[in-house]
């Protein structure tokens, strides 16, 4: 039975740029996990601050082994270079974060549907 993570992120409004240009940069490090299954950064419409960030995963594990292996460090620290690469962060120094808040909530997968084939 498939994980889903969803990591809640409250980001001010003048910090969205900043953090949909970090998930852009990293694009593809989470792709090739064993386990993984899916990805979607979804950015709030109206009346919130709070991105969410959806990941799929195989098992609880796979998730685990993702965070906790180089894969995992990586993305957190701002991408596969790290965070020397990110704009407005001198060389070696990590990057202010862009959200002020976050949450990681865990969900079990118990039902799905998707489109008929007709």
């Amino acid at each position: 039975m498939s994980i889903v993570k969803i990591n809640v992120l409250t980001v001010p409004e003048e910090q969205r740029e900043t953090l949909e240009k970090r998930f852009a940069n990293r694009a593809g490090t989470v792709d090739s996990s064993d386990g993984f299954e899916w990805f979607e950064l979804l950015r709030p419409v109206e009346g919130t601050d709070t991105y969410l960030v959806y990941t799929r995963w195989r098992a609880e594990e796979d998730f685990k082994n993702w965070m906790s292996g180089m894969g995992g460090q990586a993305a957190h620290r701002g991408g596969p270079q790290g965070s020397a690469q990110q704009e407005g962060s001198a060389q070696g120094e990590r990057p202010k974060p862009a959200a002020t808040d976050a949450t990681l909530w865990t969900f079990e997968v118990v039902q799905q549907a998707g489109p008929r084939e007709g």
